[in-house]
């Protein structure tokens, strides 16, 4: 199957009625400071008949941004209900990875060290704080300032023991040996 990119007025695209992915006013604000630095370089996917599968945040967002048309791909292979499928596999299977911190710092560190690079840096979409946090642990690894954990020394008299049950919440905690069934049960 060969994908074209064709360019469509903003007007011909048609949101899902049942789009269960909503848009927060700060993550179209994100996603358009995004278009205008890079591009729109993330085509909407529609069915044969105009309505969106993927990319209802970037209408938003070149709405935002004054334009007229957007970078669209129409999908007719896919029966509605696959067309469904998608839209809810292109939102969430992102969602399922993980970032390698390390490498993430390390890319990070290098938008930094351009010369735009901290004009960058807001449209990565990562929370300032995670940002500082990220960066700071970086540092600190890097200056070797990793002591071991302080271990105190362990209390005369014992604060439970073997049978004991802790109730946390919704979670519960047994002092106890997990290979032996009943302390397992009473869990």
């Amino acid at each position: 199957m060969e994908l074209k990119i064709e360019h469509w007025p903003l007007d011909r695209l048609i949101p899902y009625a049942l789009n269960a992915r909503t848009h927060s006013d700060d993550q179209v604000a994100q996603i358009a400071g995004s278009i205008a630095e890079f591009g729109f370089v993330n085509p909407v996917q529609v069915d044969e008949n105009g309505v969106m599968i993927a990319g209802h945040g970037r209408v938003l967002a070149a709405r935002r941004l004054g334009m007229t048309e957007a970078p669209v791909i129409v999908l007719p292979h896919l029966s509605e209900v696959k067309a469904n499928a998608l839209r809810l596999a292109d939102n969430q299977i992102a969602l399922n990875a993980d970032w390698d911190e390390e490498l993430l710092c390390a890319s990070i560190e290098k938008i930094l060290g351009a010369d735009d690079g901290n004009d960058l840096l807001p449209l990565l979409g990562f929370d300032e704080d995670f940002l500082d946090d990220l960066l700071a642990d970086a540092d600190t690894i890097a200056a070797g300032n990793i002591d071991d954990d302080e271990v105190p020394e362990a209390p005369e008299e014992p604060v439970s023991k073997p049978g004991d049950l802790w109730v946390l919440g919704n979670h519960r905690l047994l002092c106890g040996d997990a290979t032996l069934l009943a302390d397992v049960e009473k869990v």
